[in-house]
C-alpha cells in the first residue's frame, strides 16, 4: 500500500522507490499487475510437465466420478509418455477431485426441530455381565434434550417395544415421530430405495399414536442426535481404560447407574439450548399425546396372571417369578432357548425373569425367587402356635424352646408337657437366658430325657461357654473296647 501511494503521488519509479525504500524494480511490477487487475502476492504458474495431461486426468476423474486413485491415474500417465513425478500426479488428481465435487456436494436445510414432534432411539452395546453381553437403548427428544438411557438383554421386536413403552412413560407421553435406524426389527427390506416397515413396529406406533420413521443413511441431522446419546452414554456407563469405571456385578446395578447416569445428564444445563432438559421437558409435555392404560402386549408375547406362588403357567410348563409380582399381569415371550418374563415396575416395563424353555413335567423353579426358602421346599416344618397357658409360657422363653418343641416332637419325646413345666419353673429360678441357651442345646444334641435340661444347666453352671456339642447317637458307646487286646502275647 506504501508503493502504490508513493507512486500515485509521484507517478514516476525512481521517486516512489525512494519514498516507499524499495526497489524501482519491485514498484514497477507491483504497478504492473495492479493495472492488470492481478494479486501482486500470487506468483505466476510456471509451465509443468503435466500441464498437457490435464485433460486426460480430468477426463478420468468425472468418468469415476471422483474415485480414481492418483497411483492409478500415474500408471496411466506414465504408459501416455508422462515423465513426471508421483508426487505432481497426485496433486494433479486432488485438484481434478476438489473441482469437480465443488459442484456436486450434498446440501441440505438445517434441522429445526419442533416441540412434541421428534424422539430419536438407537442401540449401543453396553458393558458385559458376569461374560455376558448387554446394550444401552438410548432415547432423545430432538427439542428438549431430554435422555433416556434403559439396559437390557437383547435387541429384539419384543424388548425395542417394551424399551419405547418405558421410555414414553418416563417422557410423559408420545411425539408425534419416532425416529430409529433401520434395524431388521423395524425395516424388513428396501424396495428401490424404500423402507418396508415390520408390521408389528407398525401396529405398535399406530397403538401409541406414533408414526414410526427411519433415518437415512449418512444424514447427520436426523441421525446425530441419537447417536450422540449413544456416544455419551457409553463413555460414562461402559467400563473401560479410560473412565477408570469398575465392573458390575449384577444387571440391577447396571440398571440403577443407567438411571443415575439420567438424572444427572437430564439436570444439567445442555450446551446448545443454553437450558436445562428436564425443564424443557416440562413445556414439550404439553404437546405430546397421551398415552394408553396398558402398553402393547402383541410385541412383548401373551398375558399371563402370577399365581400365588409366584409362578406362571406357559405352555404347560411352570415357570418362577421374583417376589412382588402375585396377582399382577406379566408378558412372557420365547427368545431364542429363552423364555422371557417382563411385568410393569412402576412407569417402566422391565424384564424380571429369564428361563431356559422346558417341556411339560419340568418345571423351572430358581431358588433365588424365594428368600424365603433357602433350602427348597422339602417337608413343611409347622411352626409352634400357643394355646393353653403352659404353652405360651413355655414358648415365651424364646428361640431355644422354640426349637426344643420342634424337635422334641418329631424325634418322640415322651412326657414333652411335664418336661415343659419343668422348664418354665427353672427358667423362674435360673433365668430366662441361661434356660433358653439349655433348651436350644438340648434341641441341636437331641437331648430330651427327664434329666438332660438340668444337666445342661449344671455344664453352663461350671463352664461359661458350651463346648462342642455331642448328639446323642444310640450305636455309638463310651464303653472301651476290646481290640487293644489283640495284640497280647504277639
Amino acid at each position: 500500500m506504501k508503493i502504490f501511494e508513493a507512486y500515485d503521488l509521484t507517478k514516476t519509479m525512481w521517486s516512489a522507490a525512494q519514498l516507499s525504500g524499495t526497489d524501482p524494480k519491485t514498484v514497477k511490477r507491483y504497478v504492473e499487475l495492479r493495472d492488470l487487475g492481478l494479486n501482486p502476492f500470487e506468483r505466476a504458474a510456471r509451465p509443468k510437465l503435466i500441464d498437457p495431461f490435464l485433460e486426460k486426468i480430468e477426463e478420468w476423474v468425472e468418468a469415476s466420478k471422483a474415485k480414481i486413485r492418483a497411483d492409478v491415474a500415474h500408471d496411466k500417465l506414465t504408459a501416455m509418455g508422462y515423465r513426471g513425478s508421483p508426487r505432481s500426479t497426485r496433486r494433479a488428481v486432488n485438484a481434478a477431485k476438489t473441482a469437480w465435487k465443488a459442484g456436486r456436494r450434498r446440501t441440505y436445510r438445517p434441522w429445526i426441530p419442533e416441540p412434541g414432534m421428534w424422539l430419536q432411539v438407537d442401540w449401543g452395546e453396553g458393558p458385559r455381565i458376569a461374560g455376558r453381553r448387554t446394550w444401552l437403548f438410548c432415547a432423545w427428544l430432538a427439542w428438549s434434550r431430554f435422555r433416556v438411557v434403559l439396559p437390557v438383554w437383547d435387541c429384539t421386536l419384543g424388548t425395542l417395544v417394551s424399551c419405547l413403552d418405558s421410555t414414553l412413560r418416563r417422557i410423559g407421553g408420545a411425539p408425534t415421530y419416532v425416529l430409529t435406524d433401520n434395524a431388521k426389527t423395524v425395516t424388513t427390506d428396501h424396495v428401490a430405495g424404500i423402507a418396508v416397515r415390520h408390521p408389528q413396529i407398525v401396529a405398535a406406533g399406530r397403538f401409541y399414536g406414533c408414526t414410526v420413521e427411519t433415518c437415512v443413511p449418512y444424514d447427520p441431522e436426523s441421525k446425530g442426535g441419537a447417536e450422540a446419546t449413544v456416544r455419551l452414554a457409553k463413555a460414562d456407563l461402559v467400563p473401560t481404560e479410560a473412565n477408570l469405571r469398575s465392573e458390575y456385578g449384577s444387571f440391577a446395578e447396571l440398571a440403577a447407574a443407567c438411571r443415575d447416569w439420567c438424572e444427572r445428564i437430564n439436570n444439567r444445563r445442555h450446551r446448545a439450548t443454553g437450558q436445562i432438559p428436564a425443564e424443557r421437558l416440562l413445556i414439550e409435555q404439553q404437546r405430546l399425546h397421551v398415552l394408553p392404560a396398558e402398553p402393547f402386549a402383541l410385541a412383548l408375547g401373551a398375558e399371563r396372571t402370577v399365581y400365588d406362588d409366584q409362578t406362571i403357567s406357559f405352555a404347560s410348563v411352570r415357570y418362577s417369578t421374583p417376589p412382588g409380582h402375585v396377582g399382577a399381569k406379566v408378558w412372557v415371550r420365547v427368545v431364542g432357548e429363552e423364555l422371557v418374563i417382563t411385568a410393569r415396575t412402576g412407569t417402566d416395563l422391565t424384564e424380571i425373569a429369564r428361563h431356559v424353555v422346558s417341556t411339560p413335567g419340568s418345571p423351572q423353579i430358581l431358588d433365588e425367587h424365594y428368600p424365603g426358602h433357602p433350602q427348597g421346599r422339602s417337608i413343611h416344618a409347622p411352626k409352634p402356635k400357643p394355646r393353653s397357658e403352659a404353652e405360651i409360657a413355655f414358648l415365651a422363653i424364646g428361640p431355644g424352646a422354640h426349637r426344643w418343641l420342634t424337635e422334641a416332637g418329631p424325634a418322640g419325646a415322651s412326657r414333652i408337657r411335664a418336661k415343659m413345666a419343668r422348664a418354665v419353673e427353672l427358667a423362674t429360678v435360673l433365668g430366662i437366658e441361661r434356660v433358653d441357651e439349655a433348651l436350644g442345646l438340648a434341641a441341636i444334641a437331641g437331648r430330651f430325657a427327664d434329666d438332660d435340661l438340668p444337666a445342661i444347666l449344671d455344664h453352663l453352671a461350671d463352664h461359661q461357654a458350651a463346648g462342642e456339642v455331642v448328639r446323642v447317637d444310640e450305636s455309638h458307646s463310651i464303653q472301651p473296647g476290646t481290640s487293644g487286646w489283640q495284640a497280647l502275647g504277639r
